[in-house]
């Protein structure tokens, strides 16, 4: 398990790329096509033509780290990504749950809680009760 900071992005090629491409053609993927900074620290993920394979490229304190993930069965489940955008981003959740396989567009999320506002306060409502309506 990766401990990836909320601080990284991570960011999807929505085309597939020839698995052959190291370091150096990664990056001139991320810099040209991408428009990014391949030295950010981001994540950059590029998948294979039959979704099978995965290369994740980032920059490490004076150096790039390439990790590299092939199925031996089935195929990655990526997000939507339209066809306009040349990369989708998603959160480190998705990327572990896309590296194990699962289909986390189907998944649901929970909403998240957020507090009270300062008006619900003063009111006296409590505080795990939505306002009446």
């Amino acid at each position: 398990m990766i401990t990836i900071p909320r601080s990284v992005r991570i960011f999807i090629g929505s085309t597939p790329i020839d698995m052959r491409k190291s370091i150096d053609g990664l990056m001139a993927i991320v810099q040209e096509e991408l428009e990014k900074d391949a030295y950010s620290g981001h994540l950059f993920v590029f998948v294979s033509r039959r979704c099978d394979r995965v290369k994740i490229l980032t920059w490490d304190k004076g150096g790039f780290v390439l990790i590299y993930k092939r199925l031996e069965r089935g195929q990655f489940k990526l997000p939507h990504m339209d066809a306009s955008s040349m990369a989708v981003e998603i959160d480190a959740t998705q990327l572990a749950m896309l590296l194990d396989g699962i289909d986390f567009g189907r998944v649901r999320r929970p909403e998240h809680w957020t507090p009270p506002s300062q008006v619900d306060r003063q009111a006296g409502r409590p505080m795990d009760k939505p306002p009446p309506t």
